[in-house]
């Protein structure tokens, strides 16, 4: 009997030794790591606004006949664009087919916002907007509009914050977003002339910001904080809608700027100066 007590002793201990060893590693691995951890892993977040903020100075002067890009936030015929695309123009219009043009009926501003909001009476399909998801820097950004009065559209990595200056014929500072310019429709040379006013949209589709200035000589694009056009949407009391969204990818950013402007999501703005 002896020896079948060692048996029986040797196989209880096995069973002990098999369970500890199998615990072991996971009583010793690290815990799951904070949240904070996992969002500087996707890039570090945006940094909130300093006085230290890269400062852009804009000279403006008198209004005089150009083109800009507006998109649609509403199916009420609810527009948003730079405010300089249209402030000082005698008359603005759309244009929603090749050298077929609706014309703007209102034109709403507000001191504090480099912002328009234009207003036709319908616009078939909105785009969607994001103005509340965090933002961190390497967030890939796609410009669409009409540089140069043709469609056209540019890639970019946000790289921070400025403050965009405005001088000359309106004095008003306010938060702006940089982006780095990695890539842009082919053949698209020189000024992007015409692009202000544009979205621009996140990888999921959504619109973060509005386009407002560039730098050519620094590779750099500007565009509202998200907050800047929430605010204003809030003064203006737009009621927004959600409209069809496709994903942007650096392989095909330029399909998709298409598409938003077939479906007349992101419309070419035309002014006029004088009678």
């Amino acid at each position: 009997m002896r020896g079948f007590d060692w048996v029986i002793y040797l196989a209880a201990l096995g069973f002990i030794l098999l369970v500890v060893f199998s615990l072991a590693p996971e009583a010793e691995a690290p815990e799951p790591p904070p949240p904070s951890i996992i969002a500087e892993e996707m890039g570090p977040l945006l940094p909130d606004p300093s006085p230290l903020d890269e400062l852009v100075v804009v000279q403006t002067g008198p209004p005089q006949n150009g083109v800009g890009t507006a998109f649609a936030v509403n199916s009420r015929g609810d527009w948003l664009t730079a405010r300089h695309v249209v402030e000082g123009c005698s008359k603005v219009s759309l244009e929603v087919a090749p050298g077929n043009y609706v014309p703007v009926a209102r034109i709403s501003l507000d001191d504090g916002h480099d912002l328009a909001l234009i207003s036709t009476g319908r616009s078939p399909n909105p785009v969607t907007l994001d103005l509340t998801s965090p933002m961190y820097l390497g967030n890939e950004g796609f410009l669409v509009g009409f540089p140069q009065g043709q469609p056209g559209e540019l890639a970019g990595k946000l790289v921070g914050r400025s403050r965009l200056v405005t001088r000359g014929t309106r004095e008003a500072e306010m938060p702006i977003l940089a982006w780095a310019e990695v890539g842009r429709t082919s053949g698209l040379k020189g000024t992007l002339g015409g692009i202000s006013g544009g979205p621009v949209f996140g990888k999921d589709g959504s619109v973060r910001g509005v386009i407002v200035a560039e730098s050519p000589r620094r590779g750099r694009i500007y565009t509202t904080a998200p907050q800047s056009v929430e605010a204003f949407l809030a003064v203006m009391g737009v009621v927004r809608e959600a409209g069809p969204a496709d994903a942007f990818q650096l392989r095909n950013y330029g399909a998709a700027s298409d598409t938003a402007r077939r479906r007349l999501q992101v419309v070419k703005v035309m002014c006029e100066v004088g009678s």
